[in-house]
Order: structure tokens, then sequence, then C-alpha cells
């Protein structure tokens, strides 16, 4: 059915608000957490601590995109609201479990996979279900809905510092728990307008069976030479992405000691990157087809260049100033993937092509801040982790950059296709009509003998 452009969408699009808040507020306050981790479950004769604490955010940012693609398959086939529920409950799960443990070694599992794995199966169905509810729009509102991780990326630094210092860490995951309560009741607002897979293989009454391989794992979208670009362009931008959510508070405490509140780098991450993403998303919606991506190419140059100034920065308001640049345009970046999805293959294997993305997504930003984090275990500065984490994102905006132009000559060719396929059909029916004159003449004069 055609998007209703609002109407209960208002309610659908504060929901996916709330789960791009919860879920991402969580993984970019990560810094906060690390540097507690450090403390609680650290020794000076370690000297490989930041590498291995490093490893539960990282392995928790990079499940929540490793999941992706199974996400996409349990949507098409069950729906955004079943799905979204159950991810948010397994999430809630995961973090309760997380604030037991005794060591570093369980959090690999309780908050890396489970509580990762949850937020992936409850933050996908939020990108797919706005599909549903909006078309003309869609650039705005996915503005307003990533916004929320802004919102939640501003405020929960400071939050979670205080709960460390007053209850500890372990209360402090307990009382976040509630963010994840409150995303498990807003995944029951995911009203289906397109029927999944289970309701058109048979209906809600129906016994269900499963239906082809191909209709589940859709590797149909691979066939498109634009998507392919982009799914391995992304990634390939994204080795040093997650790099200063990780460690940027620890690289402030190296080179400036607690002289500086280092949450401050956060609430400007968080600030900017919120404009960027409202402001991005309702310019996306002026620029045509897959142009979009050349937002996407801006994004990764100015995101390359900030990585690479951060160990220039020797005063904190040059920090400062860098991470309002990396904000905003890290908010540019995020907000007009759902719209080139859709651009790229369509809104019937959006969920897919999403899922799939962010699956490849997935490997570059788990490996990244574990190797920056080995590099400044072993250089004792996290200088050069920084300029490298710069390099991927200039060479991956390099390769999008060949997207639109691509993307047109697919245009032109099927736009062809349709032209020769009624000229054959016409042909055919030209044939079929002098079939009919030749058989039915002998006929005429039959008759006409008797």
């Amino acid at each position: 059915p055609e998007p209703p452009e609002g109407g209960w969408g208002w309610v659908v699009m504060l929901a996916a608000m709330w789960c791009n808040g919860a879920v991402f507020g969580i993984q970019n306050s990560c810094g906060v957490l690390f540097v507690s981790m450090l403390r609680l479950f650290g020794s000076s004769e370690d000297k490989q601590l930041a590498f291995k604490t490093a490893w539960v955010s990282s392995l928790s940012m990079g499940m929540v995109f490793f999941c992706s693609p199974i996400v996409s398959i349990f949507t098409d086939l069950f729906g955004c609201r079943k799905v979204a529920v159950t991810g948010a409950a397994v999430g809630l799960v995961g973090l309760l479990a997380s604030s037991f443990v005794s060591t570093i070694e369980p959090l690999y599992f309780t908050y890396g996979i489970l509580f990762a794995c949850g937020c992936s199966f409850a933050y996908q169905p939020s990108l797919v279900i706005l599909g549903h509810y909006f078309k003309k729009r869609l650039g705005l509102v996915n503005g307003i809905v990533t916004a929320g991780s802004s919102l939640f990326t501003v405020s929960l630094p400071f939050l979670l510092r205080v709960l460390i210092d007053s209850v500890d860490l372990f209360n402090t995951l307990r009382v976040l728990c509630i963010l994840m309560f409150v995303l498990f009741l807003a995944g029951f607002t995911y009203k289906p307008l397109v029927p999944n897979i289970k309701d058109k293989e048979g209906g809600k009454k129906a016994k269900f069976k499963l239906p082809p391989a191909k209709k589940i794992c859709n590797f149909s979208v691979f066939k498109v030479l634009s998507y392919r670009i982009w799914a391995f362009g992304i990634p390939a931008a994204l080795f040093g992405y997650f790099v200063p959510y990780v460690h940027l508070m620890k690289h402030v405490k190296d080179r400036f000691g607690d002289s500086v509140p280092e949450e401050v780098l956060l609430l400007c991450l968080g600030i900017t990157s919120g404009v960027g993403r409202l402001v991005f998303g309702r310019v996306a919606d002026y620029i045509p087809g897959a142009k979009k991506i050349y937002l996407q190419v801006a994004s990764f140059f100015f995101i390359g260049l900030m990585s690479m100034m951060i160990p220039l920065c020797n005063v904190f308001g040059a920090l400062v100033a860098v991470c309002l640049f990396m904000g905003l345009f890290d908010g540019c970046f995020i907000c007009i993937m759902a719209p080139i999805a859709f651009e790229l293959v369509g809104a019937e294997d959006v969920s897919q092509a999403i899922g799939f993305l962010l699956g490849l997504m997935s490997v570059p930003m788990t490996v990244g801040p574990p190797i920056a984090g080995l590099l400044r275990d072993k250089l004792g500065t996290y200088d050069v982790a920084f300029y490298l984490a710069g390099v991927p994102p200039l060479i991956g905006g390099a390769i999008l950059c060949l997207i639109p132009w691509v993307h047109e000559r697919q245009k032109l060719k099927e736009r062809a296709k349709p032209v020769d396929g009624e000229t054959t059909e016409k042909m055919l029916e030209n044939e079929s009509t002098l079939v009919l004159d030749t058989t039915e003449k002998p006929v005429k004069e039959l008759d006409s003998g008797f």
C-alpha cells in the first residue's frame, strides 16, 4: 500500500527514535565504560590491558551489525513487531547478566554477544518499519529517528559518570536495563502495513511453511552493481570509524590528565551529530536518486581528516572543535543510510539490502578498536592509532564516488529493456493474427461449398 505519510507513523517514529537512542546511546558511551573497566578489572602488570578491554565494546558494536543479515531474514519472515520485541527482551537479559560478572572474560559473551545481538534484533526493524509509513518524508523522518542516538549520546556519558562514581559499574548497568525495558514496550507499536512472508504464504490462520531459500536469503540485491559498490565501499571506510568512540576518553587522560572534563567531547559529538542528522536528513530529500551518495563521500572525507587531527591537538579547546566537526559529518553519514538503500534496490528488497550492508560493516568496526588498543600497548601512545584510523574513510569515500555514474547507467539499461519487450510482443501479436487469418479462410470456403 501507499505509505500514509503520517498518522500512526508518528508514533512509530518516536518508538524508533527511542530504539536508536537506547541502542547507540549505550554503544557510543562505551568510552566511559571502557575507563571504568580498566580500573575495575585491570592491573599494572597486564601489558595488554587496553587490547583485552577494548574487545568488550568493540565486539558489542560489531555484533550489532554482524547479526543484521539474520535479522533481515527474520524480519521478512515474521514482521518488524515480533522481531523488535524479542530482540529487546534478549538485550535486556544480556545487559542484566553483565552486571553480575566478576572478571572481564564473561563480558565478552554477556555484553559483547548477548546484549549486542538483542540490540541488533531490536534496531533493524526500526529502520524497515519507517518505509512502511513514509516515502516523501523518509529522509526527514530518518534524520529525526537517528537523532535519538545523539540525544542519548549527549546525556548518557554524564549520567554514567555520576552513576559509576556513586553506585559502581555493576549497578550502573542495572540502571541501563530500564532503557531496554522501555525499548521492549516500544516494539509493540510497529504495526505492520506490508504483509510478511508468513502471511503471504498462507495467511495467519494457515499452517506456516518455510518459503524457498531464495525468498529467505535474497542475494539478488548483489546483482545490482551500484549496491555491490556501496556494500563493499562503506565497510572499507569504517576500519577506523569506531576508534574515537572507544579510545578518545583514554587518550585525553593520557594527554591532559584529570584536569579536563573528557565527557565534554562525547557531548560535542552527540550534539553536532544530532544537528547533522536533522539537517542532512532533510537535505537528502531534495537530492535526486543516487546522488545522495555524495553526502556520504563528503562525510567520510571529513571524518577521516578529523581522526588524523586528534593527535595534533595539544590544547583541549582544539580537541573540542575537532569533535564538533566529526559529530556533524557522522550524523550526515548515518541518517541517509536507509534512503540510499531504498534508491539503490527499491522498497521490496530494502530490508535484506540494509541487513547485508550492516553485516559487512561489522568486521571493520569490530577489528579497528582492538588494533588501536594494541598499538597503544606497544607504543605507549594513541597517536599512530588515530593517524591510521583516518586513512580508511578517505579510501572508502573515493570508492563511493563511482556509484551515481554506475546507477544512472543501470537505469538507462532498464529503460531500454521494456521497449524491446514491447516490440517483441507486438511482433508476436502480428504473427498470431496472420496465422488466424490463414486458418480461417479455408474454413469459410469449406462452409460455402456445402
